[in-house]
């Protein structure tokens, strides 16, 4: 009556979780790694911002950095007004 020497539900296991560990692995390589990519070339501009240097905020505001403190830049969007944003607040350099 065992025609067949192979177990019943062997190698099921694997090929059950073959399709997850599959989408993991398109997950990670599609979402998490360009996203992480994008947020160390976004560090190292901002890393790299000094006074004199032309930016726009994720609000929208461009301005002139003239001042660097720990935490934020003091930034002057129109004669005689400055604000202090937050590092992660500048969205981009601009030319």
């Amino acid at each position: 009556m065992s025609g067949s020497g192979a177990q019943p539900g062997s190698g099921g296991i694997l090929q059950g979780l073959l399709p997850f560990l599959v989408m993991g692995i398109a997950f990670y390589f599609l979402i998490i790694a360009p996203g992480r990519k994008k947020q160390k070339d976004h560090q190292k501009m901002i890393d790299a911002l000094e006074k004199g240097t032309k930016v726009k905020t994720v609000g929208g505001l461009f301005g002139t950095i003239t001042g660097i403190k720990n935490d934020c830049f003091v930034i002057r969007i129109s004669e005689n007004v400055k604000v202090e944003m937050a590092k992660d607040c500048i969205s981009a350099k601009v030319d």
